[in-house]
Formats: structure tokens, sequence, C-alpha cells
């Protein structure tokens, strides 16, 4: 009786995929309905017996583009969906803290100001772009 009454939706979710899956970090999405996650693995180096971080960038589908730099998401294996695409989202596991570092605050502002400041300095007798010249008032 219980067993006729579960709807499709959840047979399927019942039923074991054979995708694989990876649960990565967003760090692009830049891209209409593709995201950029980087999925870190530790490994063994086979002679060394050492342990060593190897990290791989997976470009996956985002359909309704929900997924926001920082987002830890569940990515899962699909037919290619384009030259790059392999993968597409399954879940945003954890969102992001939505804090977005100053370089990308600055650069979408004013391109000239992430560049730094300059070091150039007015010698005395010269004359800056203002007009003013470098000596000192009195």
């Amino acid at each position: 009786m219980t067993q006729q009454s579960l709807t499709s939706a959840q047979r399927t979710a019942m039923k074991k995929s054979r995708r694989q899956q990876k649960v990565g970090r967003v760090v692009s999405n830049k891209m209409d309905k593709t995201i950029v996650v980087v999925v870190e693995t530790l490994k063994k180096h086979r002679i060394y017996k050492r342990t060593y971080k190897q990290t791989k960038r997976f470009h996956a589908h985002d359909e309704e583009n929900v997924c926001q730099i920082g987002d830890l998401v569940r990515i899962e294996e699909s037919r290619p969906l384009s030259k790059l695409k392999r993968w597409r989202l399954v879940e945003i596991v954890k969102p992001s803290s939505g804090i977005v570092p100053v370089e990308e605050v600055l650069a979408e502002a004013d391109p000239d100001l992430s560049a730094g400041p300059s070091d150039e300095t007015v010698e005395p007798g010269e004359v800056d772009q203002s007009g003013e010249t470098g000596e000192a008032e009195e």
C-alpha cells in the first residue's frame, strides 16, 4: 500500500543515481547559466606518501542563475551541454556570506582605481595636471 502511494518524483529521488557527484566552491558566475566550480581533493603521493591538495575546475550548468561567488554547491555529471560544460547544478549546500572582495568592488566602480595609487610625485618647480607647482606656499 505504501509503495503504490509514492509519486513518480519520490521514486526517482529514491532510485540511486549512477552519476558522479562532487561538492565544490563557486569561483565564477560571469557567464550566462554557467558557473565555474573548484573542487579540492586530498591525494597521497605514491612514492613519498605525503598528502597534497589537488584542485580542479568544472564548468556547470546553472539554469536559474542563482549561484553567487563563494557558494558551496553540489554538481552532478550530465550529458555534454556545450564545449566545456558536462556538469549541472544539483543544489546549493551553503550560500556564501555575501561579502564581496574589495578588488572586485573597485574594478566595477572605476577600473583606474583597481590599478592602485600611482607613485608619481610633483618635483619642485614642475607643474602638475591641475596647474599647480610643486613648491610649498608660504
